[in-house]
């Protein structure tokens, strides 16, 4: 082997280290989204469900799924009235009655090895001034918040992860390549210049 084509290959292997130390670009995140009940619509909350306060006859929904923000976010699917959730339980004095919807997501935007629960409607009575969040843990314990109280999971489900960021082949992003792999790559780019632009004078000369 020539002293050029050496040069050529190593160039070549050093563009491809670069390109695989590109991360994937990522086009949404696995998440519980929040939604309110609006007549017979859901509207995206505006606040989280640790401070909103929903009144008696509320309807509140979360829906798992891979979504890129708010106006992308899948809603809560199915029947979703406060007479169908709620209808069967009594008025409790000092207390409110709040209809929840959990819609676990579909099997597409479950993460690996885990299976989505069925759809389910709980009614939830509560203290009146209650958060929605706590109307949840009330029906659909375990739940799971990460450092920053963003709701990782409901009914122990995912059983890990939280508001991940996904790639376009359906994989978890990662925080990119580190600094050492890039610099590493970089070197090699480098030296394989050299080599390549060193065996081409020689050969001229």
């Amino acid at each position: 082997m020539t002293a050029v084509r050496r040069a050529v290959l190593l160039l070549m292997a050093a563009v491809a280290l670069c390109v695989a130390a590109v991360p994937a670009q990522a086009v949404g995140y696995r998440y519980w989204s929040f939604w309110e009940r609006d007549g017979s619509r859901w509207t995206y909350a505006t606040q989280g469900p640790s401070t909103a306060r929903p009144g008696d006859g509320s309807v509140e929904g979360f829906r798992f799924a891979v979504s890129e923000d708010s106006a992308d976010a899948s809603q809560p699917r199915g029947t979703a009235d406060f007479g169908s959730i709620c209808g069967g339980t009594d008025a409790v004095a000092g207390k409110k009655r709040v209809g929840l919807v959990v819609d676990f997501g579909t099997t597409a935007d479950a993460p690996s090895g885990e299976r989505p629960p069925t759809r389910r409607t709980a009614c939830a009575v509560v203290a009146g001034d209650a958060t929605t969040a706590e109307a949840l843990a009330a029906v659909a314990k375990p739940l799971r918040y990460d450092a920053n109280a963003l709701l990782c999971a409901i009914a122990g489900y995912p059983q890990k992860g939280c508001g991940e960021a996904m790639t376009a082949d359906g994989t978890s992003g990662g925080g990119g390549p580190s600094v050492g792999v890039l610099a590493g790559a970089g070197v090699v780019v480098v030296l394989a210049a050299g080599a390549f632009w060193q065996a081409r004078r020689r050969k001229n000369a």
